[in-house]
């Protein structure tokens, strides 16, 4: 049976439409792919950003939660302020969660604006102070806090710094842990890493691991002088810290913008950064457990410049000169700690 040429051009003309309509639809699904990758992304940055200006998450009273690494395994992404409570603890706690780089931070340490007072009291530092509402607010957690949070697990303790020219490093510090009140909260930490230098285990040259170096040192205030030096470094320098002879560090000094001049380096410190004369723009502690933490009541286990002073060396003499500092790239002199 012959099919005529009417035939023939009525299929064609149907086969081209309907190849037409497979390029349109072709069309809008890559559309429609391209928006679905933009509201992921999206809602990517909603769950990874800072909060808003009061950024406390109520999860509900379903579950207690030990620390940010649970609340972050457990599908929290959105950084801010969670209540935890951490297994040896009490009661529970406000702490500001940092969901970035891996997630599950725990944040006991914020500076950003001096807007807060660190130059308090032991029982102020023990039960913590601050602002615990706004994203960038400036807090200390507690020390009884910071306990109970680090003597959970195994802890990685990062520093996140920078400074008013824009730069920013970090320290990072395996196995963290700070005791007990009975033992001042005396400060523990191993393997350094990162950008910074280690200002807080002296690590930056042997010969000065004995004033240098904060492991060991229990938590001084100006009411309470635990530190290492005749005298009392808490009050010297208008902060508490795991203060030694006195310090390489003082991330709770005065907010000074930059360089400052003062009759002692009180100022917020990271020696091996920019010296003892130059106070940093912002400061983050934060912390977190990298062992599985078992969380009780949810019956689960989650894995998780030229030439610089010092302070004077015991016999007035120089102890270390033709230092070179591998972060500033300049021979620096170091005439020792406080005495």
């Amino acid at each position: 049976m012959a099919i005529g040429n009417s035939t023939l051009q009525s299929c064609f003309q149907e086969q081209l439409r309907l190849k037409a309509q497979v390029r349109l639809l072709e069309y809008r699904v890559k559309q429609q792919q391209v928006k679905i990758v933009q509201l992921l992304q999206e809602k990517e940055i909603q769950y990874s950003d800072t909060g808003d200006e009061n950024s406390v998450i109520d999860l509900g009273e379903k579950r207690q939660y030990a620390d940010c690494a649970e609340i972050y395994n457990d599908g929290h992404k959105r950084s801010g302020f969670y209540k935890m409570k951490p297994l040896q603890s009490p009661s529970e706690f406000l702490a500001y969660c940092d969901m970035s780089e891996g997630g599950g931070w725990t944040v006991f340490q914020r500076r950003s604006d001096g807007s807060q007072k660190f130059d308090r009291v032991w029982a102020d530092y023990e039960q913590g102070f601050g602002n615990f509402v706004s994203t960038n607010g400036e807090y200390w957690l507690g020390n009884k806090n910071l306990h109970y949070l680090t003597n959970q697990g195994n802890y990685t303790l990062r520093i996140d710094l920078s400074d008013f020219e824009g730069e920013r490093r970090f320290a990072q510090y395996k196995s963290f842990r700070v005791t007990d009140e009975e033992s001042s909260y005396q400060l523990s930490c191993g393997e350094y890493s990162g950008t910074a230098g280690d200002s807080l285990t002296g690590g930056f040259h042997p010969e000065v691991k004995w004033w240098a170096d904060h492991r060991g040192m229990k938590f001084s205030t100006r009411d309470r002088d635990n530190d290492n030096y005749e005298g009392n470094c808490a009050e010297e320098e208008t902060a508490g810290w795991w203060f030694n002879r006195c310090h390489s560090s003082n991330l709770n000094g005065v907010y000074y913008k930059g360089p400052y001049t003062a009759k002692t380096d009180n100022g917020i410190v990271w020696y091996t950064w920019h010296g003892w004369w130059y106070s940093l723009k912002s400061v983050v502690m934060k912390g977190q457990s990298l062992r599985p933490v078992l969380s009780p009541a949810a019956g689960t286990v989650h894995a998780t410049r030229g030439k610089v002073q010092g302070k004077g060396s015991p016999d007035g003499q120089t102890s270390l000169s033709g230092f070179s500092n591998s972060q500033q790239g300049q021979e620096q002199y170091l005439s020792g700690p406080k005495t």
